[in-house]
């Protein structure tokens, strides 16, 4: 099992590594890339979660046995532990008297989090398939509440003169995006082929063993593509209560209501580890979009950010040795 930790730790910074190298010898001219690093940041993102997630989540919940009917609540935990996370990133800038700009950004970084690219790493090579078979079931609303509260708040902090869209024609932009229909669509296969009794063929493990990392580490490196270490040191106290939030109170918040919920009691305590691991992640790349694009403080984002994803140096051994308590 200690391997596994040292595996998720090599992939998750491998990657990370390997985006950042290439785009440092891009921006210095030491390399020419075909297409420019946005471009190719766009490219890798679309393998990744059009091709190798969605061919992963058939496999795990196609395998996966959920025959206890409080698993349906996963999803509606995922969506209270990324408004939650919003909501105590927004009391820690009214605590520190933050301007506009800062409170949107301090928002959407105790919200967004990084679900896919490290979440799902982590569930897989420290719970296994059936792990990982959970993850796209908790973040089954992750990009719905991003774009239909998470966009639409960080906006209502921008200096802008804000022209409010209806909430219909919101989730109708979600409900159309390739990304939520491929997502939504392998977990209805995968849901389908599970209640079908057909049994999964036995190659499908390995591809699952090859795609899972695979792809997770496309999406790492379309991530270290766009790392910036800049102005870290101006924003350490915010980086500081992001990092608390995402590592300290949203864990207890989430395995509290997950104990209650009997999770440690549901095959072997697989759902609350899980949980324990969802919830502890850093924050998400895509909390730099908003931040980006409603002009808030994009400094402060990108700093808390790199410091809570340098963080999974010391939690992931911290998460491995809880899970392994349970």
């Amino acid at each position: 099992m200690f391997v596994n930790l040292i595996i998720s730790l090599g992939y998750i910074f491998f990657g990370l590594v390997t985006g950042y190298i290439i785009q440092q010898l891009e921006e210095r001219k030491i390399i020419h890339l075909p297409i420019s690093l946005e471009k190719l940041r766009k490219l890798l993102q679309k393998i990744g979660l059009l091709f190798f997630m969605p061919i992963s989540f058939i496999g795990a919940l196609w395998m996966v046995k959920i025959d206890n009917l409080k698993i349906i609540a996963l999803p509606f935990l995922g969506i209270f532990a990324l408004l939650m996370g919003g909501i105590l990133g927004f009391a820690s800038a009214k605590l520190f008297k933050s301007n506009r700009k800062d409170t949107g950004s301090m928002f959407i970084c105790g919200s967004f989090t990084n679900i896919g690219s490290i979440g799902g790493l982590v569930c897989y090579f420290f719970l296994g398939e059936k792990g990982f078979a959970l993850f796209p079931i908790y973040k089954l609303f992750e990009q719905v509440i991003y774009y239909a509260v998470g966009f639409p708040v960080a906006k209502s902090f921008s200096n802008d003169v804000i022209k409010k869209g209806k909430i219909t024609s919101r989730l109708k932009k979600v409900f159309t995006d390739i990304f939520v229909i491929v997502a939504l669509a392998s977990i209805a296969i995968g849901a389908f082929l599970n209640l079908s009794g057909i049994e999964r063929p036995e190659f499908y493990k390995t591809i699952n063993a090859i795609f899972i990392p695979g792809g997770t580490l496309i999406l790492l490196i379309s991530i270290g593509l766009a790392v910036k270490f800049r102005k870290v040191k101006k924003y350490i106290k915010e980086c500081i209560a992001i990092s608390i939030i995402k590592f300290i109170f949203m864990p207890l918040i989430m395995s509290t209501i997950a104990i209650f919920l009997g999770y440690g009691i549901i095959g072997g305590g697989l759902p609350l580890k899980v949980i324990i691991i969802l919830s502890s992640m850093p924050v998400g790349f895509t909390a730099l979009v908003p931040a980006s694009i409603y002009d808030l403080n994009l400094d402060l984002a990108n700093s808390c950010w790199l410091v809570t994803t340098l963080s999974l140096i010391g939690i992931l051994p911290l998460l491995f040795y809880i899970i392994n308590l349970i």
